[in-house]
């Protein structure tokens, strides 16, 4: 039987997915070239000695070696400061798994943070995938050249613009479909991230257009290791090919491109002082966090992640250890189900599944884009198709609005001051909560390339006072200010722009049976 999730095709969803990505690797020098920073910009910031991040936990009353400690990343502000944060304070290792790492403003800061750590000792490892890596050869291999920052490219593809990776993928679909989706951010083997976010502005609130709403969550203890164990099983998976710069790159080259970096980010305009002031105060807040109620003790965690080459050799349509353990979960749930999706693409399996689900009682409800608010068009059309069919089969389903009123409460006072306006919404998030009492925070996408496809990882986390904080979010997020109630009489369609209806409706016309 097919994974349920199917419902697009992977060959056409993948070539139009690289041109509307562009595909290419323009430099990471765009947004440096001619920079010049103020000399003594990054004199004047405070350089706080670095702390021992495992005394910090400690103090936070975090002693069982046994138990992971999680608190959610709602706030795309917060979730910068704290990787800095972590970053900074580093003693022995970074390792680094994304599928998007884009050299704009919170690509460049990153890397400053990684350099910086790497000029102290600290081991860095960054395990991308090429098919969204932005950056030029000769910088990946500057930054390479470092003797404590290594780079591996996850299933590199042979051409350097967009044509000649739709060849390649015309040649050889199968290895060129081959991409790591994994997120996760570890740091000394004792404090992981993993979630939604990409490296990118868009999913920091940085960007000043569009933004996604998105949702991490951070793990202390035990399930660091588990973690851990997972990048390794990628790192060391011959899809994970070594970058060598030691010799291909000239000393000037590395040392000027650092020194761009670090001047990038010294710029208050760039990186805001507000952000380094809550980096700083991060120890403070622990106490603050503690009380709250938003560190929660889990006793039973499930991290779940795909094994590198996916689908290598058992055609398309072999799911994954992602997509079993998602499928059992619904499988099991008897009360209710909250899911927040950006894409939504089923197949007659998963829309059964669904139904099933009603039929025993489970109240079922998914979030996912409208056509305003989408960054998809091509998945957009895919979920038209089976809308009504999943209204029928019992499901509420509720569409993002691009404007949001929740903006308000995820984009930090900073952000909205600074920029005088609140950029356009999407939904980005990737969660699930089963019964009140188990909450899936990951990667994966109800759409096919997740389930069938992509390598992803979700964190299953059991824990009553977690559950309610993030379904308690969830609901508000189905506020009609936030978004529009889909019904099988009314729907949102009609609120998006000409382009979006005619693109998508093209989209639709395209024959079942080559989809």
């Amino acid at each position: 039987m097919r994974p349920f999730y199917w419902g697009v095709s992977p060959r056409l969803l993948l070539l139009l997915g690289c041109l509307s990505w562009g595909c290419g690797t323009p430099s990471l020098e765009g947004p440096l070239v001619g920079y010049e920073a103020d000399s003594l910009a990054c004199d004047r910031i405070a350089g706080a000695e670095p702390m021992n991040i495992a005394e910090q936990i400690e103090r936070a009353g975090i002693t069982d070696s046994t138990a992971t400690w999680a608190y959610v990343l709602e706030e795309g502000e917060e979730a910068i400061f704290t990787r800095a944060w972590l970053g900074q304070n580093s003693e022995r290792s970074i390792d680094i798994q994304y599928f998007i790492f884009s050299m704009d403003n919170v690509g460049i800061i990153a890397l400053d943070y990684l350099l910086r750590a790497a000029d102290r000792g600290v081991k860095v490892r960054m395990l991308v995938d090429d098919i969204m890596l932005d950056v030029s050869e000769e910088d990946v291999l500057a930054l390479s050249a470092h003797p404590n920052f290594e780079i591996r490219i996850y299933n590199p593809n042979p051409g350097k613009n967009g044509f000649q990776k739709v060849i390649h993928a015309a040649r050889d679909f199968r290895g060129f479909n081959q991409r790591m989706h994994n997120k996760t951010f570890i740091v000394d083997g004792r404090v992981a991230i993993t979630g939604g976010r990409n490296i990118a502005d868009e999913y920091f609130d940085y960007d000043q257009e569009y933004n996604f709403r998105d949702r991490d969550v951070m793990l202390i203890g035990a399930a660091a290791a588990t973690i851990q164990q997972s990048f390794e099983s990628f790192w060391s998976h011959p899809l994970a090919v070594e970058v060598d710069g030691s010799a291909a790159i000239e000393a000037d080259h590395r040392l000027t491109l650092y020194d761009q970096i670090h001047a990038y980010a010294c710029d208050p305009d760039n990186f805001w002082p507000e952000i380094r002031t809550m980096i700083a105060g991060i120890p403070q807040a622990v106490p603050r966090i503690q009380s709250s109620g938003r560190l929660h003790r889990l006793d039973d965690l499930q991290f779940v992640s795909d094994v590198p080459g996916k689908n290598a050799s058992d055609g398309f349509y072999g799911g994954g250890r992602s997509t079993s353990a998602l499928v059992d979960l619904v499988e099991k749930s008897r009360e209710s189900l909250m899911i927040q999706s950006p894409y939504l693409v089923l197949t007659d399996e998963g829309i059964a599944l669904f139904e099933s689900a009603v039929n025993r009682g489970v109240k079922v409800t998914i979030l996912t884009n409208s056509l305003c608010s989408t960054d998809n068009l091509e998945a957009f059309s895919g979920y038209r198709r089976i809308r009504e069919r999943l209204l029928s089969a019992g499901v509420e389903v509720y569409e993002y609005r691009p404007d949001a009123a929740i903006r308000t409460k995820l984009i930090t006072a900073t952000k909205q001051q600074r920029s005088g306006y609140l950029p356009t919404f999407g939904l980005h998030a990737k969660s699930m909560v089963v019964d009140h009492a188990t909450t899936v925070i990951g990667t994966f996408n109800l759409d096919p390339r997740s389930a069938n496809l992509n390598t992803e990882c979700v964190a299953i986390m059991r824990s009553k006072s977690m559950s309610q904080q993030v379904e308690s979010l969830m609901f508000l997020e189905l506020e009609p200010e936030n978004a529009w109630r889909t019904t099988a009489d009314e729907n949102p369609d009609h609120h998006a722009g000409w382009w979006k209806l005619l693109t998508t409706w093209i989209r639709g016309v395209v024959p079942a049976h080559l989809l």
